[in-house]
């Protein structure tokens, strides 16, 4: 170590806070001293020597040298790293001048108690390496090393050393005294470098690390050339040249090329037990660099995979660079290491700032503070075992966090059906295997281009020739091509169009359809349109994911006090076993990914995390629902509705009785408010006749006509989406089509909260009354009295429920993923340990079923369990399951009980309806709190949190309020005072604002905190009622078999024949003799993608073994 006496130093010892150049930021902007500072803190000090009453000199303090080129120095990451790690109280920064570094003898650079220096151009590293021999200092980046990472060929053999997956490579050394390495054999479409041969495509890289004139050679069958890479000059980072031809003179080393999908992982380690990753486009792709608004290249945060994260910890210990930057392709399935470049910093990241300043400020302290005698004590990292208080009082380790999540706010959802019979549509439904299930979705851009292009032709055949044989209505071909002419530009996202063989046609079914129904074979085609997450949906979902944090305890030293930060240390430091499903709904996948970006702190667009992190769950149905596929008894459930809901008087007992079996006060409010549900059909209808005039009338106004409403929309396609629900809601003969009461709720409770400033009469009203109609109509789809529930429920979620059960076993049984190898392991003092995560993304269909089988599938006996009846009589008294609806299941375990006890685990469940509405606030359900056992001690406002023990759980009852974490990093838009203010119920309302201006004042309603609905709740408990649902559909199949040798549906007596020769759902029957003709079986007959390896478990449980 460094002496005490010197420059620097009193003479007394005693530190001085130096910074060996003359810096031109205040004190206060950079928390740094310049040299008149420090001299005047000298004679200070001096000053203090000599009163004979000042005998308690300051602590010792520990010097940090930061001796590099001053362009480094100087950077912005380096000065945000520094002024951070000068808030550590015992640790003071010094950086030494150029000039001095350049011109000086090491014997008069500044002392320093800990180095960190780092090689880049011009830097003289063997003076770094003579100063660290004379004075001994702690070294965060080891030097000698770094002559090493100098060199490629080194590097290459380092990695190789420590068995770290690199692509194929051969070294080619142009060196007289070694002529045995230079053997190249070049042919047109390879190479052959010391016998081993590289077909192209091929990477030649220089053996100099500093030389980026990296080349990429092509095979003459995709055009030859070859890239030519080099550093980043302006927007261009390589550029396409035809040579074909190897260089001839100098060292390379020639590797295998690694198709990437043209993204780059640019991993960042503080020590080896953090990293930080990043995705760019590759230089390798086109040459131009991706840069944002501000001119900065655009990057984009990474997972790490489990042997990632040990590849990370490895490059740290091999090349003993604390700080170390390191290039993975991956390719193939693998990743491989490509490039050591040492000492980096990543650009642009508060929290990778935050992170790499508290990482080495405690590295330093650790080392250095017990040889100075310093009063620090290490900090117990709370979150290396995430141990919180339960309910009950007793401290448990929270093991596992389950999360069904409803999709943020959306556009109105809207749908056309048609029925056709062109040729051009029946071959499209071949092209693309339709006649295979019967089914056929179409989403991709060159599939709607063709519905599109089928729409023009027969409309342009309609214009030319009045009598020309088209069966298909002008009017809707004129409204399918105008949906999908929107936006200029097709995506998945925001349209679709499925088809469905009908055999023998469409049977009449609206008042537009005045002929009866025609014979043989049709299509049924349905267009859908919009439902596409908002800004305010984006929002919601951020502003959820940063409060979910909230639930991981954590946050230490700095950080306490601070939500959610212990949720970040654990993810960064690889014990966080993250998975985020959705299903293939586009505004249920951006949801995802915009409550992912919350999460985890993360910065830049939703796509790139969408592609990343989250996982469709689309291929088994566990998440997806086939909304036009309904069960029998959905249907005889709709059916019974509409006949209730048809009646024209007021609802009598017997009505209640029939449509609130179960009692639900929100099902009762709601029919003591429609009391007649004709007349109020007729009232909401009246209603939406005189919003529609009003609309008209404003696109008829000159100043008002080219309004731009929330989301881009204008007064044209607001007036066609409420006169198509007019037209649809009631038909020619007056009666009303229940169907469409969700759609017209759907659309006022989106114009009310987003397009309120158009000022129009009676949405209010309208708003009421749709709303209590679609209280009755959405839940009671679901099925009306409790068995009729569970039956629908299953049919929708029974997949999840099992994923659920498996989630929760498989953490019970310690499953080892995502955890570190216990051989490098040094320094985390719970390697085995770890959180998982599951967070399951879906729409209103899955949650109701979710809910339904939670409050009816026996979990609990509410007259033994009074929480539990409690808990029931809140979820009844709830009316709608609201965009960002919660269900949360948290597993907490009990290491001081015995590891086969019942009271081992410990579940809790909790839920949120979601946001709230426009007219919540006086009528809003109490539920008993957020793990309400210790409610007392969370009490108060938000500036009491931070007094708050560090590690304790914190409350979600400010869900959307919490913005004290210093993580939290590039908001939306930065809202003045004026646009921000505090519900009563202590949401945020925000007025959105667009890059562009003013995009329509809309405001984000704020989310209900999460309620606890059980909290002493076992695993046996959980996993026996999870274990007593009906099996799946897999089993059913089986069970069928089973009992009747076939796996159809048998016929039922007096009901036509469904099933036609082009519809082959007829199934042969089978011995189960092997699994694979019974799993190709169940895969046609219920359309599902399972596995044999599903269908053999399902068998074992039954019975039947030793099949192949």
């Amino acid at each position: 170590m460094s002496e005490t006496g010197g420059e620097g130093w009193g003479q007394s010892g005693n530190p001085t806070s130096v910074f060996a150049y003359e810096s031109h930021q205040g004190p206060e902007e950079g928390g740094m001293k310049n040299e008149g500072e420090v001299r005047k803190g000298e004679e200070e000090g001096q000053g203090k020597e000599d009163d004979e009453d000042y005998d308690s000199p300051p602590e010792r303090q520990i010097v940090v040298g930061i001796c590099s080129m001053m362009k480094k120095s100087k950077s912005k990451p380096m000065t945000q790293i520094m002024e951070r790690l000068c808030k550590f109280e015992y640790i003071t920064v010094v950086i030494f001048p150029e000039e001095v570094i350049l011109n000086e003898p090491v014997d008069k650079w500044p002392l320093c108690d800990c180095l960190v220096s780092f090689h880049s151009k011009g830097f003289p590293l063997d003076k770094a390496v003579e100063y660290a021999n004379l004075r001994n200092p702690l070294l965060i980046n080891d030097l000698n090393m770094q002559y090493y990472i100098q060199d490629r060929r080194e590097v290459y053999r380092i990695l190789q050393e420590e068995g770290i997956d690199l692509p194929r490579y051969a070294v080619l050394t142009r060196d007289p005294d070694r002529p045995e390495e230079c053997n190249l054999v070049e042919g047109e479409d390879h190479v052959e470098v010391n016998g081993e041969v590289f077909p192209k495509p091929f990477v030649e890289k220089p053996v100099c690390a500093e030389d980026h004139n990296v080349y990429i050679y092509y095979p003459t069958s995709a055009g030859g050339g070859s890239q030519r890479l080099f550093r980043k000059i302006g927007s261009r980072s390589s550029v396409y040249s035809p040579e074909s031809c190897v260089r001839k003179t100098g060292s390379y080393i020639y590797e295998e090329f690694m198709p990437t999908d043209g993204t780059d992982v640019k991993v960042y380690t503080v020590g080896p037990d953090y990293a930080h990753a990043e995705a760019r486009k590759s230089p390798a792709l086109d040459g131009k660099v991706e840069r944002d608004s501000e001119g900065k290249e655009i990057r984009y945060p990474v997972m790490l995979t489990a042997m990632e994260k040990l590849v990370a910890r490895k490059v740290c210990l091999a090349f003993k660079q604390t700080v170390c930057g390191f290039d993975l392709l991956r390719a193939n399935g693998h990743s491989f290491v490509c490039d050591v470049n040492g000492f980096s910093f990543v650009k642009n990241s508060m929290k990778y700032y935050d992170d790499c300043a508290k990482v080495l400020g405690n590295m330093v302290m650790r080392e250095l503070a017990p040889q100075f005698h310093i009063p620090w004590s290490i900090p117990m990292e709370a979150e290396d075992i995430p141990i919180v208080p339960t309910t009950s009082g007793t401290m448990m380790e929270l093991r596992c966090v389950i999360a069904i999540i409803r999709h943020g706010d959306r556009t109105p959802k809207q749908k056309m059906k048609m029925e056709v019979r062109h040729p051009l549509f029946f071959e499209l439904f071949e092209k693309y295997g339709g006649y295979k299930s019967g089914k056929l979705k179409l989403k991709k851009p060159k599939q709607l281009q063709e519905v599109l292009d089928i729409a023009r032709l027969l409309l342009a055949e309609l214009g030319q020739h009045t009598d020309c044989e088209i069966e298909e209505k002008k009017g809707k071909l004129e409204q399918l091509k105008t949906v999908l002419e929107m936006y200029g530009h097709f995506s998945g996202i925001n349209r679709k169009v499925q088809l469905t063989y009908l055999p023998n046609g469409q049977p009449k079914a609206s008042s537009e359809e005045e002929e009866g129904p025609k014979e043989g074979p049709s299509l049924l085609l349905v267009l859908k349109w919009g439902g596409e997450l908002t800004p305010a949906g984006r929002v919601q979902a951020e502003e959820l994911g940063r409060a979910f944090r909230c639930m991981y305890p954590g946050g230490q030293g700095d950080y306490a006090g601070f939500p959610g930060c212990g949720l970040l240390r654990l993810h960064s430091t690889y014990r966080h076993d993250l998975k985020i499903y959705a299903s293939d709904e586009g505004r249920v996948q951006m949801t995802a990914a915009a409550f992912a970006k919350g999460l985890l702190a993360l910065e830049g667009e939703l796509t790139p995390i969408l592609v990343q992190m989250v996982k469709s769950a689309n291929m088994n149905g566990m998440l997806d629902s086939d909304s036009e596929s309904l069960t029998d008894c959905q249907q005889r459930v709709k059916a019974r509705l509409h006949e209730i809901m048809q009646k024209d008087q007021d609802f009598t007992e017997a009505d209640y009785q029939k449509l609130a079996p179960t009692g639900s006060p929100s099902l009762v409010n709601s029919m003591k408010i429609i009391g007649n549900p004709v007349r109020t059909c007729d009232q909401v209808y009246a209603l939406i006749q005189r919003l529609t005039s009003q609309i008209r009338k404003r696109l008829e106004d000159p100043k008002s006509a080219d309004l731009q409403l929330y989301h881009s929309e204008t007064l044209e396609l607001m007036l066609q989406r409420w006169s198509k629900l007019e037209r649809d809601f009631r038909n020619k003969s007056g009666r009303y089509d229940i169907s469409k009461i969700p759609d017209i709720y759907d659309c006022v409770k989106y114009d009310t909260q987003h397009n309120a400033t158009l000022g129009l009469e009676d949405t209010l009203e309208l708003f009421r009354l749709s709303r209590a109609l679609a209280d009755i109509v959405i839940p009671q789809e679901y099925g009306i009295n409790k068995p009729e529930k569970m039956d629908i429920a299953q049919a929708y979620c029974l997949p999840l429920m099992k994923k659920i059960q498996l989630d929760l076993q498989r953490t019970h049984e310690d499953e080892a993923v995502n955890k570190l190898h216990p051989l490098y392991s040094r320094g985390v003092m719970s390697p085995g340990r770890h959180v998982r995560t599951r967070l399951y993304f879906t729409s209103e269909s899955h949650v109701h079923s979710l809910l339904s089988i939670f409050r009816y599938g026996g979990l609990l006996d509410e007259v033994k369990d009074q929480q539990w009846k409690q808990a029931m009589d809140y979820l009844s008294a709830v009316s709608e399951l609201n965009y960002m609806t919660q269900i949360v299941i948290m597993l907490y375990e009990d290491n001081n009980k015995d590891p086969g006890s019942e009271e081992r685990f410990h579940v809790e469940l909790h839920f949120s309806p979601g946001v709230k509405s426009c007219e919540d606030e006086e009528n809003v359900p109490l539920g008993f709190g957020f793990r309400p056992a210790s409610a007392e001690t969370n009490q108060g406002s938000l500036e009491d949190l931070s007094q708050d023990e560090p590690d304790r759980a914190l409350p979600l009852s400010e869900l959307i309020s919490i913005r004290r974490s210093p993580m939290i990093r590039n908001r939306v838009c930065k809202l003045p005072t004026s646009n921000y203010r505090r519900t009563p119920l202590g949401g945020a309302t925000v007025c959105l604002l667009s890059a562009a201006g003013f995009e329509g004042c809309s405001m984000v309603p704020s989310i209900y905190p999460l309620e606890t609905l059980h909290n002493s709740l076992s695993l046996k408990q959980v996993d026996e009622f999870l274990n007593a649902l009906p099996r799946s559909t897999v089993s059913a199949v089986i069970v069928k078999w089973k009992r009747l040798e076939a796996t159809t549906s048998q016929p039922r007596v007096g009901r036509p024949h469904k099933l036609t020769e082009r519809n082959p759902l007829l199934l042969k029957c089978l011995k189960p003799s092997s699994v694979a003709p019974l799993t190709t079986e169940f895969q046609t007959a219920s359309g599902r993608n399972v596995s044999t390896i599903t269908v053999r478990q399902e068998l074992h449980e039954m019975g039947f073994y030793g099949l192949a």
